[in-house]
């Protein structure tokens, strides 16, 4: 968790990056901000209060960490703080290499250097990179005599920080401790961010061993059982909702009592442990057989992890438990499947 109650934004300048594939250049400033202390509050709010989801990153590189780009002006920043400047006019141009896509936008580029920022109960130094690339319109209203007067100017709203992330000087030999937002962008156009400028893949900690844990359940039971034993859709939500449920009562992840308490029958836990192994070397990581289990991952995680039966484009059935009271057959007359629920109470 991250907490901001003593942080101090120590240091900040602002350089404005455009689209490369349209040319927009590069502007950069000469020195970095001089800030008084109303302005350093509010940006720290609006840096910082985004920051809510406890899921983490690492910097990373297929050939040497130390090839990553934003990891490397970072850990420069870390060895030697006068770097500071110089290390974001090449963060700039790092983002401004990677802004191809068409729908990336232009915008103002904020390097900031906190310190005192806590992560997990540890006060850390962290280098924040935020880039906002849209604009409001604000009123302003002010007396003028016996009147008042409206005028108009465009800014930046600080409650919606549109892109960002925070490094913090931790874990260096596992490419550092990464947050990051992108409230803007969507679908392709957000690989830039993410996957182009920052090039960070999900920390193996509590959220990302939960996630992954049941996003392994989930595509066992909805892909992979149905092609091996007779199922039905029912079938499949009742052990949906035994995952979640397991997941929702304990704080501890033991899979061997997981898969013994929803699945129960060998042949079935046998099935999932070969396509446990499968997952694994898919994706090209290791689900640990026992782990605390992440809240904030489990209700991310229950968005998608809906137990519903999609009939037509008529009728939706969400079944939360009790598998026998709802049974499948088929009408001859009609030629059509159907289902037969069974209740006590209507509301």
């Amino acid at each position: 968790m991250i907490i901001s109650e003593s942080a101090n934004l120590h240091r900040l300048v602002i350089h404005k990056t455009g689209n490369k594939g349209k040319e927009e250049g590069i502007k950069f400033s000469k020195s970095p901000v001089q800030l008084n202390e109303t302005i350093r509050d509010l940006l720290i709010r609006y840096f910082l209060s985004p920051f809510k989801q406890q899921e983490y990153f690492n910097f990373y590189h297929d050939a040497d960490l130390s090839l990553n780009e934003v990891f490397h002006f970072s850990a420069a920043i870390f060895d030697d703080p006068g770097s500071f400047y110089l290390n974001s006019v090449n963060l700039a141009n790092h983002l401004y290499e990677c802004s191809s896509h068409p729908k990336v936008k232009p915008g103002e580029l904020y390097i900031s250097y906190f310190q005192n920022l806590e992560l997990d109960g540890q006060a850390l130094d962290a280098i924040g990179i935020f880039k906002s690339e849209s604009k409001e319109t604000f009123l302003k209203v002010y007396p003028d005599g016996d009147n008042f007067t409206i005028e108009h100017e465009d800014g930046i709203n600080i409650n919606k920080l549109d892109k960002g992330c925070l490094i913090f000087n931790s874990e260096r030999e596992n490419g550092f401790v990464v947050a990051s937002v992108d409230n803007l962008s969507k679908g392709n156009d957000a690989l830039y961010w993410m996957d182009d400028f920052l090039k960070v893949r999900q920390r193996n900690d509590q959220f990302f061993q939960t996630s992954q844990t049941l996003a392994l359940c989930r595509n066992f039971v909805t892909e992979k059982l149905p092609e091996t034993f007779e199922i039905d859709r029912p079938g499949q939500a009742e052990l949906l909702n035994k995952s979640m449920k397991f997941f929702r009562e304990n704080d501890n992840f033991v899979m061997e009592e997981f898969v013994s308490e929803v699945f129960e029958q060998p042949e079935v836990i046998q099935t999932f442990n070969e396509y446990r192994r499968d997952f694994e070397v898919e994706r090209d990581m290791r689900i640990n057989d026992d782990f605390d289990i992440s809240g904030q991952a489990v209700r991310k995680q229950a968005r998608v992890y809906k137990s519903v039966i999609k009939l037509d484009k008529n009728f939706h059935i969400y079944i939360h438990g009790n598998r026998n009271n709802i049974e499948k057959g088929y009408d001859e007359e009609r030629g059509m499947d159907y289902y037969r629920l069974f209740f006590k109470e209507e509301s």
